[in-house]
């Protein structure tokens, strides 16, 4: 073990005086984070929503440039040959090799991540500890790559090539430059075969999921791709240039593995890797009215209609049988609704709050740094919002629903599912507790009325903005307003003029009652 050590220092000072070495261990990793930096830049919670990616691509780098090129260069100038000669046998050396290489990764990675956090304004990874290990795990395993590459290349060129035909497809079809999500089900199934999509995901779960064990198979399977790595290696391992023959059963055996791990991982987490298509549909508004008694002052016949119930799929509660509202009598206006009106709301027939369709997360459920982060920018670009301010309190409240709506759209998890709560609040805030069940029930009867030029400056707030038909934005913000006046405590009593409950601070971002208005 002192050998391995003693040679592990010996190859650190030597990659410290060796500008190729410094270059590929120190410089292409700050590369690749100003890279990421300007890429994404506009994501609110910097860096940390793609950490998975960055780190990934520092460790592939070091792996497949930096280790076998040392390797080759020393092979070339017939070093290994005198280490031959020596009683130390081959594994010291490459002990010694690969903890040097997983302590200049980690130093790189160190330096990315502080840079990252102080210059960048990156907030802290959910499971510090957790990262590391997943990091050496991830390191370990492209290491493994790296020894190949250093295996088969016979010159320096070589291995820059060899290099380039492991780097690129990792980038684009691995999983790790490119998200499985965008990719075609036959290459989320060909990424299965890649330690790069295992890489990204274990090192995602520590920087913003839920801990490092959420990522259990990931973790298996990078353990499982380093020591297929390692046994290919062995069986091609040689001290100089010349070739010699691999050996069939460790090659066979490492083969093996990979494919089986491959396999495994396509069968197990394809799936994962696909986008979710929002094509849930949604009912229209009469669908969610109950038959009234009979028509009241203040009302217009309405149209006959036969809406169809919302589905079961995607994640919505079943409807009830009951038959929708009969053409009886509307308000003329917001003002006109009575607790009549709203009375003949069918709240159990909106979508599941944990399906597709306008999601809500329970209150004190978010614990996601980055969410918590661009929840707290949204709320406090909120105030200068003009939609916020439109004089007309309708148009007013339509217009913060859409904040709600676009991440729904959009799919944009875990946002969409969190993101209510601060509308909500913001609502019940800014429009009269006697108005705003009103307002919300004329919303959700007239989807298509008002203006929606408001999702078009979202990008104010940090969300992205909708051009092109808005249908689906109105939809979800007939859903939310529907679901926002199922949360009103009062909402009976306001529609009839009664006192309401006391407004409640502004929710910012773990959904806590904290001592800071919206």
């Amino acid at each position: 073990m002192n050998t391995v050590l003693a040679y592990a220092a010996l190859t650190l000072r030597l990659n410290v005086r060796n500008a190729m070495a410094m270059i590929y261990g120190y410089l292409f990793p700050l590369i690749f984070l100003a890279a990421f930096a300007v890429i994404y830049r506009h994501d609110p919670a910097p860096v940390i929503g793609h950490l998975g990616e960055l780190l990934t691509v520092t460790a592939l780098g070091g792996a497949c440039f930096g280790l076998p090129t040392a390797i080759v260069a020393e092979r070339e100038r017939g070093v290994w040959r005198r280490y031959r000669a020596t009683p130390t046998g081959a594994g010291t050396f490459i002990a010694g090799l690969v903890l040097s290489r997983l302590a200049l990764l980690l130093s790189a990675a160190a330096i990315q991540l502080a840079i990252a956090i102080v210059a960048l304004g990156m907030p802290l990874p959910r499971d510090p500890i957790g990262l590391g290990l997943a990091f050496i795990m991830v390191s370990s395993a492209l290491i493994g790559l790296g020894m190949i590459v250093a295996m088969l290349a016979n010159t320096v060129p070589a291995v820059q090539a060899l290099g380039q035909c492991i780097f690129l497809p990792m980038l684009m079809i691995g999983g790790v430059a490119v998200r499985l999500s965008s990719l075609p089900h036959w290459v989320q199934t060909l990424s299965a075969f890649f330690p790069g999509r295992y890489a990204v995901a274990a090192i995602q779960a520590t920087a913003t999921g839920g801990s490092l064990g959420t990522a259990a198979f990931d973790l298996f399977a990078l353990a499982v791709f380093t020591l297929s790595a390692a046994l290919i290696a062995a069986s091609l391992f040689r001290w100089d240039s010349g070739r010699r023959q691999p050996d069939r059963r460790l090659l066979a055996g490492g083969l093996a593995l990979w494919l089986a791990i491959g396999c495994m991982g396509a069968w197990m987490g394809v799936d994962k890797g696909r986008g979710v298509v929002d094509d849930a549909p949604v009912a229209p508004p009469a669908a969610y009215l109950r038959a009234p008694a009979a028509p009241h002052a203040g009302t217009t016949p309405a149209p006959d209609a036969s809406p169809a119930m919302p589905a079961d799929d995607a994640g919505e509660a079943s409807p009830d049988h009951s038959p929708p509202a009969l053409a009886v009598g509307k308000p003329r206006s917001w003002r006109a609704v009575t607790a009549a009106d709203i009375g003949q709301i069918a709240f159990e027939r909106l979508p599941d709050d944990e399906g597709l369709v306008s999601p809500i997360a329970q209150r004190g459920t978010l614990d996601d740094p980055a969410v918590e982060q661009q929840i707290a920018q949204i709320r406090a670009a909120l105030p200068g919002w003009l939609p916020a301010q439109a004089p007309e309190p309708v148009q007013r409240v339509r217009n913060l629903l859409a904040i709600a709506a676009v991440p729904d759209v959009l799919q944009i998890d875990p946002l969409e599912r969190h993101l209510p709560w601060l509308v909500f609040d913001r609502l019940r805030l800014d429009i009269p507790q006697a108005d705003l069940p009103r307002i919300l029930y004329w919303i959700s009867q007239h989807p298509d009325e008002g203006d929606d030029s408001a999702i078009t400056q979202l990008d104010a707030l940090g969300l992205p903005t909708v051009s092109g038909p808005a249908t689906r934005v109105r939809e979800r913000i007939m859903i939310y307003a529907l679901k926002f006046l199922a949360r009103l405590p009062t909402a009976r009593d306001g529609a009839s003029g009664g006192a309401g409950a006391p407004v409640q601070p502004c929710d910012l971002g773990r959904n806590a009652m904290r001592a800071s208005p919206c």
